[in-house]
């Protein structure tokens, strides 16, 4: 065996067993494409679909996305693959700028809290009694007329209890108001949380999820938001009230921008996409654990097969839906209505 074959079947190896590319959201099949072509050297896609017994359709869809990546480019008839440091920096320089963005907003208004954290802030006003926090909580359901949008991180706290419905939330969906959450991916990590969560759905409220949630926040209309920061005690949590102003409109915005980035969760109705496949409730809870971020293993758990199971349906998935990547499989689904 020559020390290059050597050295590209220890990279499939290492690869595998730590999922550097499954990390970043590169599919199986782009994965296999790739090592593939390291380990044996320029290939054309007939040939490369026949050894890995993968249709034309899921070559053409890996190849895609590996050329995108900078990963492979063509050389001829043939594919070529390219060192992988440079192009998998860029993608992970992108995505680390676009956190690191949101995490500078969130920041930034702290300091700004901070600032005027004062006696005389007219705008600002802060509940640290149990009575004080609950009518608070209160007057944001009871008082929206159009719209509420919520950003939750779920429960905080060694002493934090499971949620409930808040009160007044299902009086606020049955006078038309719009709730729209931001879920951040614990809470789908235990069966209260995911069953809690669907059932806020159920009742009409629209969910998306995103693994980087920094606090709970609730906005009332465009009038107020009631922020509530962590707290490693349950008990001693206190409550923001924000009324009209700076950091009124600067909270909006953060919630704006997690929403666009966030990944819808499913609702309780069957839909059909534009080709006729069904999006079965298995198909939708397995995009509903992707979606929350639980590993391959962890679906698997859940669902009761095997996690190359897990990793087939994703594939299909991405293969059905056109979705090179997947987190491009969750924006897919939602297009579709499959979300």
């Amino acid at each position: 065996m020559s020390d290059g074959t050597h050295l590209a079947r220890t990279l499939r190896a290492i690869i595998w067993h730590m999922y550097s590319f499954r990390g970043i959201g590169i599919s199986e099949t782009s994965e296999d494409v790739y090592l593939t072509l390291a380990e044996r050297g320029p290939m054309v896609p007939a040939e490369l679909a026949s050894a890995l017994h993968v249709t034309s359709r899921a070559m053409s869809a890996a190849v895609g996305e590996l050329t995108g990546l900078g990963l492979v480019e063509t050389d001829g008839a043939r594919l070529v693959a390219h060192p992988p440091r440079a192009a998998l920096d860029a993608v992970v320089e992108s995505r680390t700028k676009e956190l690191a963005a949101l995490r500078n907003g969130v920041e930034e208004l702290s300091r700004f809290w901070r600032d005027h954290h004062v006696e005389g802030a007219s705008y600002i006003e802060i509940a640290r009694t149990e009575a004080a926090r609950s009518a608070l909580v209160r007057r944001l359901y009871d008082e929206a007329t159009e719209q509420l949008r919520c950003l939750t991180i779920g429960f905080t706290g060694r002493s934090a209890q499971p949620n409930n419905l808040a009160p007044g939330f299902r009086e606020a969906l049955t006078r038309g108001v719009k709730c729209s959450v931001v879920y951040g991916a614990e809470v789908l990590r235990d069966r209260p949380g995911r069953e809690g969560v669907q059932t806020s759905i159920d009742l009409g409220e629209r969910a998306r999820v995103f693994p980087g949630i920094p606090l709970n926040m609730g906005i009332c209309d465009d009038r107020f938001a009631l922020v509530c920061p962590p707290a490693s005690n349950w008990g001693r949590r206190h409550h923001i009230l924000v009324r009209r102003s700076d950091l009124l409109e600067a909270l909006i915005g953060v919630f704006e921008s997690f929403w666009q980035i966030a990944v819808p969760l499913p609702t309780a109705v069957d839909k059909v996409n534009d080709i006729g496949t069904t999006a079965t409730a298995e198909n939708r809870q397995l995009l509903t654990y992707l979606s929350g971020g639980l590993t391959d293993d962890s679906i698997a758990r859940e669902l009761g097969v095997s996690e190359r199971t897990v990793a087939r349906r994703i594939t299909r998935l991405q293969e059905v839906l056109g979705a090179q990547t997947r987190f491009q499989l969750g924006v897919q689904a939602s297009r579709r209505g499959w979300l």
